[in-house]
């Protein structure tokens, strides 16, 4: 039974943030490091999984649906409206690549000292883009875990890339923000679990940050991107009111993610 582990969720594809995180002292001294999705849609998608695989087994990867769509891109399964930096990265990932992320589970469960048996996915037990937010309602919630055994007690999830921990129903669920794409407050976000659940953000320089995505990836609109995201120009309030339809809410959703998805 492990004792600590760290999690990484929604890296998008951006080493420096990814590099910051992975030179944290209780990452380096965690038993794992589970890594729950969207690890390589973004600017800099090959360093980024070239330097996760380096990492070995202490590692544990679960796909999630940016790593799924970017399998359908190059199976030539999506549609007209693929987002751009989708279609841009997917073209750049080898057969290896490919091959890593068609064989990622969808969830793993683990049993942690503390957190009892813990179930880790990407959006939610069911679905990979689904939504579930910090406010989201209780019925909502006992539909979305409705078909996880009684012995789950702690579901660690990300997906909506804004950090939050939160009791449904007698279970912790526990979201660590997003590496590489954060909502609402800047720095690389992750989680560290066991005995309890502590979220971490992880501070470094976004303007040299920015300068290495626009030197290290050939993606058009890089510059953009990377300053729009690294420096988290969308608001948690923004990210609410962009998902709230999604989680069932009424209203048509803002444009929140047009330089590149969830």
């Amino acid at each position: 039974m492990p004792s600590r582990v760290a999690v990484l969720s929604d890296i998008h594809g951006v080493l420096p943030a990814l590099e910051a995180v992975l030179a944290e002292p209780d990452v380096r001294a965690a038993s794992l490091v589970v890594l729950t999705g969207d690890m390589a849609t973004g600017p800099q998608p090959t360093q980024v999984l070239d330097r996760l695989t380096s990492l070995g087994d202490r590692f544990l990867w679960i796909g999630g649906n940016a790593d799924r769509e970017l399998l359908e891109h190059r199976s030539g399964l999506s549609g007209p409206d693929t987002d751009p930096l989708t279609a841009w990265a997917a073209e750049q990932l080898r057969p290896d690549h490919l091959d890593l992320l068609a064989g990622l589970p969808k969830s793993r469960t683990l049993s942690l000292r503390g957190l009892g048996n813990v179930l880790f996915c990407h959006a939610t037990p069911r679905d990979d883009e689904e939504v579930v937010l910090v406010d989201s309602r209780l019925d909502r919630w006992r539909d979305v875990f409705g078909e996880l055994d009684d012995d789950i007690r702690t579901v660690v999830l990300g997906h909506t890339h804004m950090p939050f921990v939160r009791l449904v129903h007698g279970r912790l669920v526990i979201n660590p923000g997003s590496v590489g794409m954060p909502y609402g407050r800047t720095g690389a976000h992750w989680a560290l679990l066991g005995p309890g659940a502590e979220l971490r953000t992880t501070d470094f320089d976004l303007d040299a940050a920015v300068r290495e995505i626009v030197r290290d990836s050939a993606y058009p609109d890089a510059a953009e991107w990377a300053d729009y995201f690294l420096k988290a120009r969308a608001s948690d309030v923004d990210a609410l009111e962009a998902f709230g339809p999604r989680d069932g809410r009424g209203g048509p959703p803002p444009d929140l993610t047009s330089r590149g998805r969830t």
